[in-house]
């Protein structure tokens, strides 16, 4: 039997302090019962000796110090689970708010999941599929990999999110059990209002679990988020052999939201007023993706963020850079030009697509054509540089090449627009027909009996419509010739 505790010491915003309070735990649930018998909860985030720090879900608006009724619970925030909460729409905190009752619950697990033995992880190897050229064939998202999308303030990041939940698909046989949950955090009533429909439009919301976290709802349930979407992916991988995709987007908010917390909790701030725990606390995200020897399911992780001012070096992008495993980062510049999705190439990388491409796993030819075609726009960079102090029309002819090949490629490797899914045959073969763009002795990156079987430069011309240098026909010639 649990201890009933009357009266609060003090109430200073979402937090309440108790006194005298024995056998209290870290992140255990606590139940407040007004003085009109109505009831809310909190968990405990604070203990100091007998002095306990609740957060308090719902707020603490109307709270009596005197008259109200506190109870420790005894055990952390779960989540009612079941495979029935796919194509369910719950609050931040984990209740429905789709209209159709409560979920019956196979189980409860604890939101912030359980610890998986280092050992006990599998490297991850098989891609997902997103139909999304720049990833697919630049970035390669690997099963069980945590990529995060890297955005600026005005960019369509939700669009692109919307897009990767449409179109992914786990890419070999074993994949049939394929969903993705999604958690939107501190978003307005129309973004989330776009994400519901988005997916019900593209007939996806019955592989879907949504979390949706208002901007006008209480900070505590914006940080419940992440980690109540997380516990529904490790069940549904570890319990049911799904491979899931976890998108959560913004995480910036979910930082504020943390800040504002710490801050209302007298603790000393760190970098730009966030917490000193900030990059523990991300990694008690980011961390949970992965593959558990013990099941055949998988969690990978898709966070999106805005970067304040597009400022990679501000603490969340920065912290978030350390631990994930390599980056999506979105263009303005390419935005204003009208490409979609804006993904700048350069500094977007995946750190372990390098394991989970080529035979067996896409194409033989994908590590080859991933590589030239990076070097191949980081030389367009280069020329646009020296285009900008003596002007186009002093460029070499095989200088003027790149830069019909960067114009290209922009046109139409980066930009797909929002309903074009491609696969990545399609991806890998668009590649080929840009690099056949560009002389063959440019295209150090391939070996020679790659580019025999895959180099057609008549090809090329012919799909473009491009008008032929008399120069640049010469110089190829002689390379053919020897």
């Amino acid at each position: 039997m649990s201890l009933q505790y009357v009266g609060l010491n003090e109430i200073n915003g979402p937090l309440v302090v108790l006194d005298h309070v024995k056998g209290a735990s870290y992140d255990e649930m606590v139940e407040l019962q007004c003085k009109d018998g109505s009831t809310r909860l909190g968990r405990v985030v604070q203990i100091e000796g007998e002095r306990v720090v609740v957060q308090v879900f719902e707020g603490t608006n109307s709270l009596s110090l005197a008259n109200t009724k506190t109870r420790l619970l005894g055990h952390p925030m779960e989540l009612p689970v079941s495979r029935e909460i796919l194509g369910r729409v719950f609050s931040g905190a984990g209740k429905p708010i789709d209209g159709l009752g409560e979920i019956y619950a196979e189980k409860s697990m604890d939101i912030n999941g359980l610890p998986l033995n280092p050992v006990a992880r599998i490297y991850p190897r098989n891609y997902i599929n997103t139909g999304i050229s720049s990833i697919d064939c630049l970035t390669t998202l690997i099963r069980g990999q945590k990529l995060p999308i890297f955005s600026g303030s005005g960019l369509p990041h939700n669009q692109l999110a919307v897009q990767i939940v449409k179109q992914a698909k786990v890419a070999d046989d074993e994949g049939k059990g394929f969903g993705v949950v999604f958690a939107a955090m501190g978003v307005t009533n129309d973004v989330a209002e776009y994400f519901r429909r988005s997916f019900e439009e593209a007939g996806v919301m019955q592989r879907v679990v949504m979390f949706l976290n208002l901007s006008n709802d209480p900070i505590i349930e914006r940080i419940l988020t992440p980690r109540c979407a997380l516990t529904a992916a490790e069940y549904l991988a570890f319990e049911h052999d799904m491979h899931i995709l976890v998108i959560y987007t913004d995480v910036t908010s979910y930082c504020e939201a943390l800040r504002e917390f710490s801050s209302s909790k007298g603790e000393i701030p760190g970098r730009k007023g966030y917490p000193g725990y900030l990059y523990s606390d991300l990694a008690s995200l980011y961390e949970r993706a992965g593959i558990a020897n013990s099941a055949k399911g998988s969690v990978t992780q898709i966070p999106i963020l805005t970067m304040p001012n597009n400022d990679i070096t501000h603490p969340v992008p920065d912290l978030t850079g350390y631990i994930t495993e390599g980056q999506i980062t979105l263009d303005s510049e390419l935005n204003a030009m009208g490409i979609y999705p804006p993904v700048s190439v350069l500094p977007s990388l995946s750190r372990l697509m390098k394991d989970g491409i080529g035979e067996g796993f896409t194409r033989a030819d994908h590590s080859s054509v991933s590589n030239q075609l990076f070097a191949a726009y980081a030389h367009v960079q280069d020329v646009k540089s020296l285009t900008s102090v003596i002007g186009e029309d002093e460029l070499s002819a095989v200088d003027k090449k790149y830069m019909e090949f960067g114009r290209l490629f922009e046109r139409y490797f980066i930009n797909q627009g929002f309903n074009t899914n491609r696969s990545i045959e399609e991806t890998l073969d668009l590649g080929w027909s840009l690099l056949s763009v560009l002389p063959k002795n440019e295209l150090d990156r391939i070996d020679n009996a790659v580019l025999e079987q895959f180099y057609d430069h008549e090809k090329a011309v012919s799909q473009f419509g491009l008008q032929e240098d008399g120069s640049i026909r010469e110089l190829q010639q002689a390379v053919d010739n020897g």
